[in-house]
């Protein structure tokens, strides 16, 4: 299942966040996988695609970042699997 994620980083504060990648990296528990991600230009946003079968993996994930993001988390369908599931009722 996919999931976008809006990362808000507190106090605005992105260095924060990527002293800590940079000194860590992603965190992310085995079978969460990172697909991609966007940040806003006045970086006060991340934008990310993630996947996994289990949400109990984000919750995980994010624990290892909650002091310095405030999460928001979307699960959503790929545009070619959506237009599949409604084509037949057009």
């Amino acid at each position: 299942m996919l999931f976008m994620l809006i990362e808000r980083f507190k106090n605005r504060d992105a260095l924060a966040v990527y002293r800590r990648f940079k000194e860590k990296g992603r965190m992310a528990p085995e079978g969460l996988t990172y697909v991609g991600s966007w940040i806003e230009a006045n970086f006060d946003r991340c934008f990310q695609l993630m996947e996994c079968d289990d949400a109990r993996l984000l919750q995980q994930w994010m624990l290892k970042w909650q002091d310095l993001v405030e999460f928001e988390i979307i699960p959503v369908v790929p545009s070619k699997e959506t237009v599949e599931t409604i084509t037949p009722l057009l």
